[in-house]
């Protein structure tokens, strides 16, 4: 029988080297090997990285370029862009079960052995050589590259116990403890944030990658090692903590550029798959396409804003924790008002306002504004956009014969005001909204077709737009939104409230108090 005709039951019951050479085993470069499988996935019109959205015409077939040439990678790209889970996937393009030599520390193939130890072993027992066999998953090995990674960790060094145990002198090549690149032999080696990697480290790597030669404390040592190499890396200006060397940069062979996703569409669709939805949220809270578009929203006008450094980047994690914030405001209000069930409001997007703050970095002007009043900011601002796609716009509108906003806007002006608390339930929700006069007639003449809880949130929504183009006032407190006239908002500050919770914002240079800020 045949090596390439053995399933994996069958190449798991050869023990011995013998057993191997009778089934015609020959040995395969792990480049080889993954270009061998990614040619037959690709015939076999099989998607080589799925879940990975977005990159089906920009950083896949680039990836798969590079596979199909044999080439050692670095990706490129800003955080949060799936450069690790990419690295990572690759494993699936490895065959399921490989031969080695038991008991070796590099994983040595029977035929072509590596160490000395393994050496050794074959002219020592010959066919009899003791043969284990190792699963994909064990063949990938991760570091993340830190100022403290010394080259001992990544080459190895002469390990002092190991001479003292086998009573060997330190000129033996035996004493060696090999790091994890050698020990990585047949195998895929990804190194992580390659620039946070010490200049005279990334010097080591020269010879590893071209020659295949290894200096451990005066030994040379000549190890062809078989690796495939992935690097991941932070575009160089992203950081002052260092660089990727030029020579080590020559020796990468593909450099692949990642990117964020470039549609709300494909974006949430990343969202959708990486949210951690938990069983009691499912049966408990009911979402809309609005709300899932305006958490993507956010991490686009986080990309553009000048409050946030583009440099550094908007990680996809963001949008995945905000997911996550939004249903469980949701959840701890219906939790609050013992409802078994409600549906996620315009308010909860207020809520997510932790998890846009720990993922966005801020340059001066937003240090200067606060991490919050940003974060609030970016939420308004998706709403903004967002508002246009189903409402018309304000500005025009203003202009027409007949305003659409008026009603609303006229309920505001004779002195009405409006304070929608994120805790409240659903029939006060529903009565407060409904008390607005105009609201609900608004959003029926340009939505049709919609159920109860998503025409409520449409009129929510409607409000938060007529705020965010100055047609009414909005001022945030601790604990909702309070909705006025848009003129004595801009007159009236926190002080003049009844409500101490009440705050408000300032997004000029002046030092007026603009509770409305228009973008």
């Amino acid at each position: 029988m045949n090596y390439a005709d053995l399933n994996s039951k069958q190449k798991l019951a050869i023990h011995t080297l013998g057993e191997l050479k009778a089934v015609g085993y020959r040995p395969k470069p792990i480049k080889q090997e993954l270009r061998d499988n990614l040619i037959h996935k690709i015939q076999r019109k099989e998607e080589v990285f799925p879940g990975i959205w977005g990159y089906e015409d920009t950083v896949i077939p680039d990836v798969e370029r590079a596979i199909l040439s044999m080439h050692n990678i670095n990706l490129l790209g800003l955080r949060g862009q799936a450069k690790t889970r990419i690295a990572r996937m690759m494993v699936n393009l490895l065959d399921e079960y490989i031969p080695f030599v038991e008991g070796t520390d590099l994983n040595d193939d029977p035929m072509e052995p590596l160490s000395r130890m393994a050496k050794d072993m074959v002219e020592e027992k010959g066919d009899q050589t003791p043969i284990s066999w190792m699963h994909r998953s064990e063949r990938y090995t991760e570091k993340l590259a830190t100022p403290d990674v010394s080259i001992a960790d990544l080459i190895g060094d002469v390990d002092p116990i190991k001479a003292a145990t086998l009573k060997l002198p330190y000129s033996d090549e035996r004493v060696i403890h090999f790091g994890l690149i050698p020990r990585s032999h047949r195998g895929i080696f990804v190194i992580n944030e390659l620039p946070d990697l010490q200049a005279r480290i990334q010097v080591a790597l020269f010879n590893i990658l071209q020659e295949g030669d290894i200096q451990i404390r005066g030994f040379k040592l000549r190890l062809p090692l078989d690796i495939q190499f992935v690097f991941t890396a932070n575009p160089e200006d992203y950081t002052n903590r260092g660089s990727i060397v030029t020579p080590l940069k020559d020796r990468i062979d593909s450099q692949i550029v990642t990117h964020y996703p470039k549609t709300l569409e494909i974006g949430q669709r990343i969202t959708e798959q990486e949210a951690v939805v938990k069983a009691e949220q499912k049966g408990m809270i009911r979402t809309n396409q609005l709300i899932k578009v305006l958490i993507e929203q956010i991490a686009f006008e986080a990309r553009e804003s000048e409050y946030v450094d583009s440099k550094s980047g908007v990680s996809a994690r963001m949008t995945i924790s905000a997911y996550e914030s939004l249903l469980s405001a949701a959840e701890r209000r219906a939790l609050l008002n013992s409802e078994k069930e409600t549906h996620v409001r315009v308010s909860d997007l207020y809520g997510v306002v932790p998890a846009i703050c720990g993922k966005v970095e801020l340059v001066y002007e937003g240090e200067v504004e606060g991490p919050v009043i940003v974060a609030q900011n970016l939420i308004g601002k998706a709403i903004r956009t967002q508002f246009l796609n189903f409402f018309p716009n304000p500005e025009k509108a203003k202009k027409a014969k007949k305003n659409p906003f008026g009603k609303v806007v006229d309920w505001f002006g004779a002195s009405n005001e409006m304070d929608l608390m994120s805790d409240m339930s659903n029939r006060e929700y529903e009565a407060r909204l409904k008390t607005i006069e105009g609201l609900d007639d608004f959003v029926d003449e340009f939505t049709s077709r919609l159920g109860k809880e998503e025409k409520l949130f449409m009129m929510e929504f409607a409000l938060h737009g007529m705020a965010e183009y100055s047609l009414i006032g909005k001022q945030a407190l601790d604990r909702g939104m309070h909705f006025k006239d848009l003129v004595s908002s801009m007159f009236s500050g926190p002080d003049d409230e009844d409500d101490d919770d009440q705050f408000g914002f300032d997004f000029d240079d002046d030092d007026d108090d603009d509770t409305n800020r228009p973008f």
